[in-house]
């Protein structure tokens, strides 16, 4: 099955409602990024995410670190930085595709795969 060219094996399940608050709250996704590395985001009970692009190098092109809030709306994962994204909302639609791993879709249709830890 594709999923907005993003492949999903027979086991995967695209979360939604409580199901995915409980997948990522209190939880730490790790963005796998085009140019190697991983992206860290820690999703914290309070509502928080926390995000640290130090170690790729990311201080070059914007804040290395920040905190925002997330939330789920019905079947996305949204997010919300100060400065990151120009400050604007993002949602995302999240597929469980192992105990510990994932697929994203945003909703301008960019995609990728990241792993959780928690």
């Amino acid at each position: 099955m594709m999923v907005l060219g993003v492949s999903a094996s027979a086991g995967a399940e695209q979360l939604a409602g409580s199901d995915l608050k409980q997948f990522v709250n209190g939880k730490r996704v790790y963005l796998s990024t085009p140019f190697g590395g991983e992206f860290p985001l820690n999703y914290k009970n309070s509502g928080v995410v926390t995000g640290d692009g130090t170690a790729l190098g990311l201080g070059k092109f914007l804040a290395p670190k920040e905190s925002g809030r997330w939330w789920v709306q019905g079947e996305r994962l949204c997010q919300q930085w100060p400065t990151w994204y120009d400050g604007k909302p993002s949602c995302f639609r999240i597929t469980k595709t192992g105990d510990q791993s994932l697929t994203w879709v945003r909703d301008d249709g960019r995609t990728g795969k990241a792993r959780i830890e928690g």
